[in-house]
């Protein structure tokens, strides 16, 4: 290496400190220490791309709204474990207006961010059925939703959906339904890390399965409305944001306050259960957890009640007012976000000039959409050997494998690489090209 940015033995020393030795075998927080360490000795700043830490400013009326709220004392009393009655309204007119789902307000439930929602599902669907204790993961997927089924000791399957698209999903998924064990479905959509987006008919298949096997579908929207290829941003006029909710009631949609309203640092999920769903008894969940031994009663009353005594008071009413202001056409849901998708377009044409390559780079016969992520391999490179050697020039990643895929190469996030650094990336992989280009 004659024109890497950093100096490889403070590269090495940080990785051998923090006993990386394959970076395959790293996590997403285990890479992001060994990024700060780097940057703190050698003085350079990193573009960062291992991390989806949203790098917009928040929603200006969430903030008035929780300031107003703890200045009224709301913070002298416990929240509701079912949430805030505003809260929930306003979630139910925003799944009406943004996705074209009726959900009753019982069933819109606050969370300590969706990665709550996800855990407290997890905890009720492996309990709901006798036999049926094991989530499907359709990959590529979020790392860490994989480890909150180790933590609570319950078995996972998953295959990654690069090779399964269209027709062939169904025969894929039958696979695994056919075998009895399988209690929900979980995949992301628009999807972390590809960035790919489930067509209608999949999202059919997926939820006509879910009917056929009594399966539920886990429906994380994290990246709520963000496949910027459709204007996905006006109350009650289509198109809206695709769900499974059209083709099964046996769901449970995740959206997210941290992504769609910057709003990460508050910790605000929500937790949308649909109507049958919410009031259907299950025996097992009555014997393992007690009381109505419904799911809505069991997700709220049991787990998470003992899980967190409910989800920040003053955050329900910041989203409250999101959400109302949402629904009533005041603001434009994406107008705060596009941002990304033109980061996305800008990073993905340097690193392909620079002899990078898209991995998951269509939705069938359909380029991907410029978003929150992407993915990227370089020629000749495994995804271990290249998440090490970006970091020589200034680049961070985190490799596909740890999010369930099977194929090689990165996912890098576009929210901490601002417009205004797009030269310095150039820059650093012009400089990567010049050391690795085959010869």
């Amino acid at each position: 290496m004659q024109n890497n940015l950093i100096d490889t033995k403070i590269v090495d020393q940080k990785l051998e400190l923090c006993g990386i030795r394959d970076m395959e075998d790293a996590t997403i927080r285990d890479i992001v220490k060994v990024v700060n360490m780097i940057e703190a000795e050698s003085g350079e700043k990193f573009i960062r791309m291992e991390m989806g830490v949203p790098g917009l400013p928040p929603s200006s009326i969430g903030i008035q709204a929780e300031i107003d709220a703890l200045r009224q004392g709301v913070a002298q009393f416990y929240p509701m474990l079912e949430g805030h009655k505003e809260f929930k309204e306003e979630g139910s007119k925003f799944v009406k207006n943004f996705m074209d789902i009726e959900i009753k307000p019982e069933g819109i439930v606050p969370t300590v961010g969706s990665m709550q929602a996800c855990y407290a599902s997890f905890m009720a669907v492996t309990e709901c059925q006798k036999g049926k204790d094991t989530v499907l993961f359709i990959d590529p997927g979020f790392p860490v939703q994989k480890t909150q089924m180790q933590v609570i000791g319950k078995p996972f399957e998953s295959f990654d959906v690069y090779n399964y698209r269209g027709d062939k999903l169904r025969d894929k998924l039958e696979e695994h339904l056919s075998k009895g064990n399988i209690a929900a479905i979980l995949y992301s959509n628009p999807n972390n890390p590809a960035w790919i987006c489930f067509t209608e008919k999949e999202l059919q298949i997926i939820g006509q399965l879910a009917d056929k096997y009594n399966v539920i579908v886990l429906e994380d929207l994290a990246y709520f409305a963000m496949d910027f290829r459709k204007d996905l941003s006006k109350p009650g006029v289509p198109p809206f944001q695709a769900t499974v909710a059209k083709y099964t009631s046996n769901y449970i949609v995740m959206i997210s306050g941290s992504k769609l309203f910057s709003y990460a640092g508050q910790r605000l999920g929500i937790m949308c259960i649909s109507d049958a769903l919410y009031n259907r008894k299950f025996e097992n969940l009555q014997q393992r957890f007690g009381g109505l031994g419904t799911l809505g009663y069991t997700l709220v009353n049991r787990i998470i009640y003992t899980l967190s005594s409910g989800t920040t008071h003053s955050c329900q009413y910041a989203m409250s007012a999101i959400l109302k202001a949402a629904n009533e056409g005041r603001i434009n849901i994406l107008d705060g976000v596009r941002e990304y998708a033109e980061r996305a377009h800008a990073m993905k044409t340097l690193f392909t000039q620079y002899g990078f390559e898209i991995v998951y780079d269509k939705d069938i016969d359909q380029p991907i959409a410029d978003g929150f992520y992407f993915t990227i391999i370089y020629p000749g490179m495994t995804g271990a050997e290249l998440t090490k050697e970006i970091l020589y020039y200034g680049i961070s990643a985190i490799p596909l494998r740890d999010t369930g895929s099977k194929k090689q190469g990165l996912r890098a996030c576009v929210s901490q690489t601002a417009l205004d650094r797009m030269p310095a990336l150039e820059k650093r992989l012009k400089a990567f090209q010049a050391d690795h280009a085959i010869k």
